[in-house]
């Protein structure tokens, strides 16, 4: 997983708990890496997991919601770092990109990242997209929180239904979003 993401992880948990929270989940886990990220580095997507397990015995908050959290932060982070990627009409164009897109920039620019797969489609008028998350690291928590973020940004509201199971030691998590708004 690429350092940025942990870097924008140790942010948001500073910002949002303090620098002792952060200092103390790197210390209580032995991270590899020492808890020291550069943003084009290549890490150990465990030691986020690791982190964010060790955030919710501190804060009595689940893991899956201290993920999606950090997946709605780092939604905003990204508009902010990577603003011509968010020239869309509405989140399900821009969802939409993810896969053919977004990612096939980000490889030209790290060709070693390791990255989720998508597979969308719009239906219903644009009311309706099936998003469908497949990864090895079984973070669909962190795109649920990416596309909640989506959502905001565009200010609209959309119920998700998801379904998910692991097939081949891959989460594999169909999201069925629709817009009511």
């Amino acid at each position: 997983m690429k350092g940025i993401v942990f870097r924008e992880f140790m942010e948001m948990v500073e910002a949002t708990f303090g620098d002792e929270t952060v200092d103390m989940m790197v210390e209580q886990n032995n991270l590899a890496s020492g808890g020291v990220y550069t943003a084009v580095g290549t890490y150990d997507h465990q030691e986020l997991v690791a982190m964010a397990i060790t955030l919710s015995k501190e804060t009595g908050l689940p893991v899956e919601a201290l993920v999606e959290a950090f997946g709605n932060y780092l939604f905003g982070r990204f508009l902010e770092l990577f603003p011509v990627f968010f020239n869309h009409k509405s989140s399900f164009e821009f969802l939409d990109t993810i896969h053919d897109v977004v990612h096939v920039e980000v490889l030209k620019l790290y060709p070693e990242a390791t990255l989720p797969d998508f597979i969308s489609e719009i239906k219903d008028d644009g009311k309706t997209l099936h998003f469908e998350y497949h990864s090895p690291r079984h973070f669909a928590d962190l795109a649920v929180g990416l596309m909640k973020g989506a959502f905001d940004h565009w200010n609209e509201t959309v119920d998700i239904e998801r379904n998910d199971k692991v097939v081949d030691g891959n989460q594999v998590t169909l999201f069925i979003c629709k817009l009511t708004s």
